[in-house]
């Protein structure tokens, strides 16, 4: 497995993911135009793609990706929204991610 063209994937589609439901809350919560939630709901379309070019399954895509998306939702809030991740928001993001790790890179026996 190509280690960082994995990563890149899931950076990739946590960009998109996370934009698209940005976008979306932005048109919905936030009373912005609707073109807002046709961009989010565009990114959220090319997030699904984007995913299916990772070299594993369906479940421990998605299942690894929850992880990186924990992690990634709460950068974007930092960066984006302005919402300062706390030391606990860190820990859980850090714990996150390394579930992600061991599900998606774990060496495993081929039958």
């Amino acid at each position: 497995m190509n280690y960082i063209k994995s990563e890149w994937i899931f950076l990739v589609a946590g960009f998109f993911e996370i934009g698209g439901g940005y976008f979306v809350w932005l048109w919905l919560r936030e009373s912005k135009s609707f073109g807002y939630g046709l961009l989010g709901a565009l990114m959220l379309i090319l997030y699904g793609l984007i995913n299916t070019l990772q070299p594993m399954g369906f479940g421990r895509t998605y299942a690894a990706y929850g992880g990186v998306f924990i992690f990634l939702s709460l950068l974007w809030g930092w960066v984006i929204d302005k919402s300062v991740p706390d030391k606990y928001d860190a820990l859980g993001a850090v714990i996150a991610l390394l579930g992600a790790c061991i599900i998606f890179y774990a060496p495993r026996k081929v039958a």
